[in-house]
């Protein structure tokens, strides 16, 4: 169940009082971003025409190597930032002229940015000051975000006495304080540990799950983003190479960049030497021909990569089970508990990599054997040679 929408202040234009007052379609998006783009120096674009349509409730990621543009768009959704070109709107209004603290969004950031000489409790009660909520509502609404974020014993305490996590906990629970529809983080998690950044990816997702608010997210991990996301917006060089759900970039990447940025990938390169609409046969180095599904293949002749992840690979498959079999020599085998990993050197390539899950033990495999290594035609893409 979503917020509540309160009063947030008596500034005129405020797109809080703007969203009392009209209320969206139920088709339309409640986030749009139309053709934006930024330019810092005038000459080249961090941002690249981006498009995007975000309904309420959704949680969006968006994912891409530093400096790709995706805090920037984030930093444009905040007020933080002006687009050189484009529109954004919140609820069908544009809001580029807007100032950040009269559009209503909550925002949580990697360094806390908590005050320190506040105790927890002040720290949640500054943004319900300043929208001049009284002393009982600011009392009722500090409880109950400490108790979604399990602080509520913590409340008298000041940041420096909180852990790592703790202090995560309430840069969200500030964020939520004043029940905004649209809430954005930027690589919230990324000083934490491997552990408590793994516990509280799905403490984000559970409360804005419980909430129903909105939320923008932007990291440069890919596990981060799988696992939290209902949709995941891939950035490279402030351009969206795919928009999709978390199963369909990883399983349907549409080029050779998404399919190496999410997930573990085997790449094989080589030339195109058929190529109808459900299947293409990609001739390798070594004269292999590997039969694949093509996805971005240019036209007969043109080079291409195609993607494989390791956990399709079969080791010793029966004979006719694949429609790609070949000789492979076992480099290395590293045991990682719940899954053997094989490095092999296959069709020359001495990188490839295959995961065989631990359920029903693993094969006994010793460096430098010779076994045969197989694969489905659906499970190889041929995508772009870049």
């Amino acid at each position: 169940m979503a917020f509540t929408m309160q009063d947030a202040g008596n500034g005129q234009g405020n797109i809080r009082e703007i969203i009392q007052e009209q209320k969206s379609d139920s088709g339309s998006p409640f986030v749009r971003f139309d053709n934006v783009q930024k330019s810092y120096d005038g000459r080249s674009l961090v941002v690249k025409g981006f498009d995007l349509d975000i309904q309420q409730g959704e949680f969006i990621t968006l994912l891409g190597p530093s400096g790709s543009g995706k805090s920037t768009v984030l930093m444009m959704m905040a007020g933080f930032e002006q687009p050189t070109h484009g529109e954004i709107y919140l609820n069908n209004q544009p809001i580029k002229t807007l100032p950040p603290h009269k559009r209503g969004i909550g925002l949580v950031f990697q360094n806390y940015a908590l005050f320190p000489h506040m105790t927890v409790e002040e720290n949640l009660a500054f943004p319900l000051q300043v929208r001049n909520l009284s002393k009982s509502d600011t009392e009722k609404k500090v409880k109950r975000a400490l108790d979604m974020v399990r602080l509520s014993e913590f409340g008298h305490r000041r940041p420096a006495h909180l852990s790592g996590g703790q202090q995560q906990r309430v840069a969200v629970a500030r964020a939520l304080v004043f029940e905004p529809e649209l809430v954005l983080m930027d690589e919230p998690l990324g000083a934490l540990d491997k552990n408590l950044r793994e516990e509280m990816q799905y403490e984000i997702k559970h409360i804005q799950q419980d909430l129903g608010v909105t939320m923008i997210y932007v990291t440069h991990d890919q596990s981060e983003a799988l696992t939290m996301s209902d949709r995941i917006a891939v950035f490279n060089d402030g351009v969206v190479q795919q928009l999709a759900t978390p199963e369909e970039l990883y399983e349907r990447p549409v080029n050779a960049f998404v399919a190496q940025f999410i997930g573990e990938n085997n790449r094989l390169k080589g030339d195109v030497i058929e190529l109808s609409d459900s299947q293409c046969r990609v001739k390798v180095p070594n004269g292999d021909i590997i039969t694949a599904k093509p996805v971005a293949v240019d036209s007969m002749g043109s080079q291409s990569t195609l993607s494989l992840r390791p956990e399709r690979i079969v080791i010793n498959p029966e004979d006719g089970a694949m429609a790609n079999v070949f000789d492979a020599k076992v480099e290395e085998v590293i045991y990682l508990g719940d899954h053997l990993r094989t490095r092999v050197n296959v069709c020359e390539n001495n990188e490839f990599i295959i995961k065989t899950p631990n359920a029903d033990g693993h094969p006994n495999l010793r460096r430098g054997e010779m076994i045969r290594v197989g694969w489905a035609e659906e499970d190889c893409r041929a995508l772009d040679a870049s």
